[in-house]
């Protein structure tokens, strides 16, 4: 079969498509026909060795995947060849096929697509367990979503007002500005690059404050981080809850006394530590995404779509933060 690898520390040109043995289903394991694999930010991070976790290479990167159920080892009992799947391994996605534990995935509901599906755990798995669990997300609300044009961006702004809140997304351009209001954004904060000055940080804390309103962002959702989080702390409401959730463009150094001046909460949202540790929890949540689906309340905007073989230019989409909602890679 075929897998997109990486045999040596680099960035997404490095990648080759390499023929290797297939899988076979151990104890507890399910081979799964991959069918869509989506691509999100830790990929881009994993193949330079900047990641928490660094798997033996040679790998193949793509921890989001879905497909059909080839086989099952000894013991498993809750799959069957034939059924639809998602899930999630780490890393080994971007193949024809994958072994993964039978517990890390969850049945593809009939008329959901595999693009869909493959495009649903990590992006708005993270933002329902940060908002519910971590944000303690109210109706009426207000919050700020930075980097609101991601996957992970999209599904907060989806997330949030099907929660009831208003939401400001934050984005880089008017082309993002555009995709963060027909995901349902109120209002929308266009900003620039950084690094910022001063003068530029207070620019942007005062943009976040007139958009957000005079009681400030109860919810700060920053999935960014680096020169944008200091002034998204400055127009945060007083007892509101900032989720740090990723940091593309840097690890955001913030002045401790404004959490004191404003009373608020700094809120780590580690989705896949949470799934390891409470995975029934967030099963409860999977559950409640796919209701959220059928109801048209969420819908994962596939905006790039690529071949196994250039699933390199997939990542580098990513990497380079040209990306509109989810990117995929398709099997033939």
């Amino acid at each position: 079969m075929k897998a997109l690898r990486t045999h040596a520390v680099g960035g997404p040109e490095t990648l080759t498509l390499d023929d290797v043995a297939e899988p076979t289903a151990g104890p507890g394991q399910v081979v799964v026909a991959v069918k869509a694999c989506a691509i999100n930010f830790p990929d881009t991070l994993m193949i330079r060795d900047m990641y928490q976790f660094k798997p033996q290479r040679p790998y193949a990167p793509g921890g989001e995947f879905s497909g059909i159920v080839e086989s099952v080892g000894e013991g498993v009992t809750q799959w069957q060849v034939g059924d639809r799947v998602i899930g999630m391994c780490g890393n080994g996605g971007l193949a024809e096929k994958v072994a993964l534990d039978a517990g890390r995935m969850f049945p593809l509901p009939d008329g959901v697509s595999f693009e869909t599906g493959a495009s649903l755990l990590m992006t708005y798995g993270t933002t329902i367990h940060g908002l519910k669990d971590r944000g303690h997300i109210k109706a009426g609300e207000t919050m700020l979503v930075l980097g609101a044009a991601g996957g992970v961006g999209i599904s907060a702004i989806e997330l949030g007002k099907a929660y009831g809140t208003r939401v400001i997304a934050a984005v880089s351009s008017e082309e993002k500005a555009a995709a963060a209001r027909e995901a349902g954004a109120d209002d929308v904060v266009i900003y620039g690059r950084p690094p910022f000055d001063k003068d530029q940080s207070k620019a942007l804390a005062e943009a976040f404050k007139a958009a957000c309103g005079p009681n400030g962002a109860d919810i700060v959702y920053d999935i960014v981080g680096g020169d944008y989080s200091e002034p998204a702390v400055r127009a945060i409401a007083w007892e509101g809850r900032f989720l740090v959730v990723g940091f593309p463009a840097g690890i955001a150094k913030l002045p401790l006394n404004l959490t004191l001046l404003k009373s608020c909460d700094v809120c780590g949202v580690f989705w896949g530590a949470f799934t390891a540790r409470e995975p029934e929890k967030n099963a409860a949540h999977v559950a409640e995404l796919f209701e959220l689906l059928k109801a048209g309340k969420i819908n994962p905007r596939v905006s790039a779509r690529f071949p196994l073989e250039r699933g390199g230019e997939a990542i580098a989409m990513l990497a380079d933060r040209k990306a509109v909602g989810k990117v995929v890679v398709t099997m033939a």
